[in-house]
């Protein structure tokens, strides 16, 4: 039986909602990436961390049927678990802080896979999406509040793997704030909460809360 913590991350003000994220805190149990792959599978969320170093944030991130080189929700998960200065991932070192409730890292937008942000015309057309046919990886937003940067969203993966949709997905926040060019302040899902902000030089700051759920 391998040991593993389950996070809720970018939870709402109350601790309500969050993505949940499988983290193994001793990756050594599983070394290989095929077990990796299958374990993250078996759990069934949307990602699942193995943590190699816990001192230095290496980690391994694995969806149920892919290993990524980098994705929001479970860097903010593993930097607010593993309170490390940073993390290291496939795509590059990430940045993190602790801020009060809310957790922050540091990327890159174009370190995730790229998806589809479909700007439609109210919060209540995002509300009433049904989930599309596997395909592309959508990101639905429109704006709640143009003037005070709040934006209504919901994010359908698209990969035919049990995921029909993501309850938060940093990684598409980053690109959203990448191509807005300004902070935003994010619903997602079922009451899920991101907070982004543009830094120079083309990085990009992501934070929420995180609760350990057991």
């Amino acid at each position: 039986m391998t040991d593993y913590d389950v996070l809720r991350v970018f939870c709402g003000p109350r601790g309500e909602y969050g993505n949940e994220l499988g983290v193994v805190r001793e990756g050594s149990v599983l070394p290989e990436r095929d077990d990796r792959q299958a374990f993250a599978a078996k759990l069934g969320f949307s990602e699942t961390v193995f943590v190699d170093d816990p001192e230095r944030g290496v980690i391994d991130i694995y969806t149920p049927g892919a290993r990524l080189p980098f994705a929001g929700h479970p860097c903010v998960g593993a930097a607010w678990l593993l309170d490390v200065p940073e993390l290291v991932t496939p795509a590059g070192v990430v940045g993190t802080r602790l801020d009060g409730e809310f957790t922050w890292i540091e990327a890159r937008p174009e370190w995730a896979p790229p998806r589809t942000l479909r700007r439609y015309a109210s919060a209540a057309e995002v509300d009433a999406l049904p989930v599309p046919e596997p395909g592309e990886w959508l990101y639905a937003w429109a704006w709640e509040d143009e003037a005070a940067g709040r934006v209504r969203a919901r994010g359908f993966p698209g990969r035919g793997d049990g995921i029909d949709e993501d309850e938060a997905t940093g990684a598409a926040a980053l690109q959203l704030t990448a191509q807005l060019g300004r902070a935003l302040n994010i619903i997602q899902g079922k009451g899920s909460q991101l907070l982004t902000a543009p830094q120079p030089e083309g990085w990009t700051e992501l934070g929420g809360r995180t609760l350990l759920e057991n």
